[in-house]
């Protein structure tokens, strides 16, 4: 099977920036210091984690909307192959420990949500193909979208706030949702047992592996590799500055997914703070009272809402992925926001914003917190409902692509 080179990514290539990067550095030190003063040395810590995953994301130019459009409209796979390592990687470390209920000791639990399959899931099968509109008009998922943000990505900052608002909106409308049917939530490892479990998933992966290549060889007659044939010349320099091999950003997210299972005692997440920032907005403003919204008065989620937000674990992470990613950028030279959006671009991260943050509350997370709370992290979770939601995703990602060039977007 012939490979060929994949094409360096949007880190790399330039002098490293000491304004930018000397600026990330200590905003990463002081966040750690300080949220480890008040919160705990766990939230120090975890800001630590999250900066790694904006820096990973950014410097293996890790995208998962990217790569559903490159498959999809291309026959590319090189980046659904790094997500079926990065797939597997998570499933081999995490799953024994979420079925064990402990990892080094301390507790820890999975993101196991009701199942989304079929006309009883209605809640996961609209929201994930909802979501996956979002992902191409948008510009990207939840992680995508955070480290484009740190990266000077200006269309994707604007993207984020529509997804704040997506978000919070179908949190102030929580009872026209929340009661939609579901079916019980099922985890593969109680129902099958923790070794057949992670056997069906790595075969899984194994599957569709093979069966991209195989398409894109046909197609192509060649086939991306997700690292190049030899090693990246220069590894150190490659490390620090970037662009990094895809399969090293597989790698990177599945080892830091499993610290934050360590750390927090869940899997990494990211969605279920944009309600929050959006509600907390809305109260200072003098909108209204989110307390009072059924989304809020579900006993699990109030907590947050009355805390300070450094409290909150996966704020702390989503905002140190926005900090990592800008440390990334400034290492790599390439941190250059760019203002001049365009009315239809615009109209885009609009629209694909607000689908983005619908689509993540009815689907319980978005793909890896969007891709990580439903699919990254439920199936590392052993839940079934990640695997359901990658089909009505996939086919909101095939009906956002056909959208695309309605708003000036490559298709």
């Amino acid at each position: 099977m012939t490979t060929v080179a994949i094409a360096p990514g949007r880190s790399g290539g330039g002098a490293v920036q000491p304004r930018v990067a000397g600026g990330a550095l200590p905003l990463l030190a002081a966040g750690a210091l300080r949220l480890g003063a008040e919160q705990g040395w766990r939230h120090g810590a975890l800001w630590l984690v999250g900066a790694a995953l904006g820096l990973v994301l950014y410097h293996a130019s890790f995208g998962f909307a990217a790569a559903f459009r490159a498959f999809l409209a291309q026959g590319r796979g090189a980046g659904l192959r790094a997500q079926m390592l990065m797939q597997g990687v998570a499933v081999l470390l995490m799953q024994p420990a979420i079925a064990a209920g402990e990892l080094f000791g301390l507790p820890v639990r999975g993101f196991v949500f009701p199942l989304g399959l079929g006309p009883l899931g209605l809640g996961v099968v609209l929201g994930a193909f909802l979501f996956g509109i979002g992902m191409q008009l948008g510009g990207g998922c939840a992680s995508g979208t955070l480290y484009s943000v740190g990266g000077g990505g200006v269309r994707n900052l604007l993207t984020l706030a529509c997804f704040v608002a997506g978000a919070t909106l179908a949190a102030w409308q929580a009872e026209l949702w929340q009661g939609l049917p579901a079916l019980p939530p099922i985890s593969l490892p109680g129902t099958l047992g923790p070794g057949p479990a992670v056997a069906l998933a790595l075969t899984i992966f194994a599957l569709v592996w093979w069966g991209s290549a195989a398409w894109e060889q046909r197609r192509h007659g060649a086939v991306e590799p997700v690292t190049p044939p030899h090693g990246p010349s220069g590894w150190a320099k490659v490390l620090l500055t970037g662009p990094w091999p895809l399969a090293w950003g597989a790698l990177g997210l599945a080892l830091l997914n499993l610290a934050t299972l360590a750390l927090a005692g869940r899997p990494w997440g990211i969605t279920a703070a944009f309600p929050l920032w959006g509600s907390l907005a809305v109260e200072r403003l003098g909108w209204d009272d989110p307390v009072f919204w059924p989304y809020w008065e579900e006993p699990t989620r109030a907590e947050p809402l009355l805390r300070p937000l450094a409290s909150d674990r996966i704020t702390v992470m989503d905002l140190g992925l926005i900090a990592g990613a800008l440390l990334a950028a400034g290492l790599a030279g390439r941190f250059a926001p760019d203002w001049r959006i365009g009315l239809r671009a615009a109209l885009a991260s609009v629209l694909g914003g607000l689908l983005l943050g619908v689509g993540a509350m009815l689907a319980f997370g978005c793909n890896v917190g969007c891709n990580v709370s439903a699919y990254s992290s439920g199936i590392a979770s052993g839940s079934l409902h990640g695997w359901a939601w990658i089909g009505p995703a996939l086919l909101g990602n095939w009906v956002g692509l056909r959208l695309r060039p309605l708003f000036g977007l490559l298709a």
